[in-house]
């Protein structure tokens, strides 16, 4: 919601003292709680804190008196009056409770006053990024910067002591830089050790950074705006459109909602089958359930177990509860949105059809799957079937006469079947990737390339730009002028863009791999071994052969730049750069030319 104001200068001189404000929070909350002792005595950073507050309700006084309409102004921030109630309960309250002067009262309203800022940051920080996406400029360049910010931001955290792990050395600019990327852009290539390397700390700002970047922060910034009551104004709605690939602009508020609700639902369903997974006590049990579902819901790979599940190959929960995580947050919220409103249909239907007679008769037609949906589905079940087969005969006739058996012939269909669902972009593995034959790992470098599905979690060139170049090609050899799929045409616009994705990513791939290889000449890498970890970093897998640590700065820095292109995809780097490019509004005559 756009909300007008009377004088123009007064509104900008307040977006600077938010802006300045915001900073000044994030710096005390650093300075807190970033190191072993606060840099400065906690008395003066609390009290800046309270200070901020201050500027914050005078901030929102001064934007009252000065909008044109109140009851607009109420109507998009409404929220402001329960949060200040809370705020005021807590304090009041906390000096009732316990002592005025006591230990235990002073915690309480720090607390309270900590949210208070922190929700005004998060949403002054959300509200801007959809804004800026709304701004009339192209979105996606703001989808990138909103990726640079959290990135950057990410690794200052991570370079923080307290980030560390006790007894641990703090983390160089590179790696800290390279885990926020691996994070943000939902990888799982990691330089250091996840479970060991860093404290809780820094592992609740890896899992921060895996959850808004496999949302999207400009994404997350609109859940959060609706979630406050603020409707998006026609401006947003359309750049919201853009970036989450919807055909009309009356999908977006309810494809949002679903995106955010989803996504809480599927997660905490996850965490609780995992729940008895882990050992040890319930507090540590509860957190790895709530990392690894959120990590495999994202497809980000990362784990808290320094060789991934290959403990836990035998248990379950890692078939049953990981892998459905992997395939529903690679399938694309798009369809996952069209399956659910089919099968809501379909139950409404059968309601209607048990409880009144008159609807038998007047039975209207049922929704049908929209084509993207037939296609991802399609796609995705051939390549976890193909992948599995091919794992399989790989590891019985392509090893090594010293490779293991690698147990039963179930085991072994289960290892399989893993990690062909995992790597579709999702990075985790239950058996030694290095001890896989050659074969195998080619096998998994493809699967990485073809990665997910559009408008998920996952990277790669997805499954229907696969589906697309396909069909085009046997169209040509069934000499159709037209791409035809489930008896529906594919327009000749859609196949330009899936076969110019497919080349921009084999030219990064091969680009990446020609790079690591000077750049990792003196490390003896094989050319295998470093074609496999630009393809997983390229496809944002995260699955390595264990190189990764061992990259030199170089190599490391080749590894973001593809990681970053393989979140946003090449065609959106491209966009960005050609955004004010204008179509020619003329033809060349035409001439036969040879190919094949």
């Amino acid at each position: 919601m756009e909300i007008r104001y009377k004088d123009k200068r007064l509104e900008r001189a307040l977006i600077a003292v938010n802006a300045i404000a915001a900073t000044v929070v994030v710096a005390s909350f650093v300075l807190l709680f970033g190191f072993d002792q606060p840099l400065l005595p906690a008395w003066i950073l609390y009290t800046v804190q309270v200070i901020l507050l201050c500027v914050f309700v005078t901030e929102k006084m001064v934007r009252l008196f000065n909008s044109v309409s109140r009851i607009e102004f109420w109507r998009a921030n409404w929220f402001e009056i329960p949060l200040l109630l809370a705020l005021v309960i807590a304090v009041l309250g906390a000096g009732r409770r316990y002592s005025p002067d006591g230990k235990e009262a002073a915690i309480v309203r720090h607390f309270a006053v900590g949210v208070y800022l922190v929700v005004q940051v998060v949403s002054k920080l959300c509200r801007t990024s959809v804004n800026l996406a709304a701004s009339g400029k192209n979105p996606t360049q703001t989808l990138i910067a909103s990726f640079l910010v959290l990135i950057i931001s990410g690794a200052g955290l991570l370079m923080l002591p307290k980030a560390s792990a006790p007894e641990k050395p703090g983390l160089s600019f590179v790696d800290a830089l390279f885990t926020a990327t691996s994070a943000t852009c939902v990888t799982g290539l990691i330089v250091k050790d996840t479970g060991q390397d860093f404290s809780e700390m820094g592992q609740v700002v890896i899992l921060t950074l895996i959850q808004l970047g496999g949302l999207g922060i400009v994404v997350f910034g609109a859940v959060f705006a609706l979630l406050l009551g603020q409707a998006l104004s026609l401006r947003e709605e359309a750049a919201m459109q853009d970036l989450l690939s919807a055909s009309t602009l009356s999908r977006i508020g309810n494809m949002i909602a679903f995106i955010f609700v989803g996504t809480i639902v599927i997660e905490a369903i996850g965490a609780v089958s995992l729940f008895h997974m882990w050992a040890g006590d319930v507090q540590h049990r509860w957190f790895c359930s709530v990392f690894h579902s959120i990590s495999a819901f994202c497809n980000a790979g990362f784990s808290l177990f320094s060789s991934s599940f290959v403990e836990y190959s035998r248990s379950w929960q890692v078939y049953g509860v990981v892998c459905p995580l992997i395939i529903l947050g690679g399938l694309g919220f798009s369809v996952l949105y069209d399956l659910a409103n089919i099968t809501a249909d379909r139950a409404k239907r059968l309601c209607k059809k048990c409880f009144s007679r008159q609807y038998r008769f007047a039975m209207q037609a049922p929704k049908r799957m929209r084509l993207q949906t037939k296609i991802v589905l399609t796609v995705s079940v051939s390549l976890v079937i193909l992948g599995t087969l091919a794992i399989l005969l790989f590891e019985r006739y392509a090893a090594g006469p010293s490779a293991s058996p690698g147990g039963s012939i179930a085991e072994r269909a289960a290892g399989a079947l893993f990690q062909s669902i995992t790597a579709r972009t999702a990075g985790f593995n239950t058996v030694n990737i290095s001890a896989m034959s050659a074969s195998s790992r080619f096998i998994l470098i493809l699967l990485m390339f073809v990665g997910g599905s559009p408008g998920s979690t996952a990277g790669g060139i997805k499954t229907v730009t696969l589906a697309v170049v396909v069909i085009t090609a046997v169209a040509a050899l069934r000499k159709r002028r037209e791409v035809e799929m489930f008896r529906r045409s594919v327009r000749i616009v859609v196949v330009g863009r899936a076969v110019t994705v497919t080349l921009l990513f084999v030219a990064v791939l091969f680009a990446g791999t020609l790079v690591l290889s000077v750049t990792e000449n003196s490390r003896l890498f094989t050319m295998s071994e470093i074609m496999f970890e630009a393809a997983s970093a390229l496809g944002t897998v995260g699955l390595t052969t264990g190189i990764t640590p061992l990259l030199t700065t170089a190599g490391k820095l080749t590894i973001i730049a593809m990681m970053l292109i393989g979140r946003l995809g090449p065609l959106t780097l491209l966009a960005a750069l050609t955004f004010n490019l204008k179509p020619a509004k003329y033809n060349y005559p035409d001439e036969a030319i040879m190919v094949g």
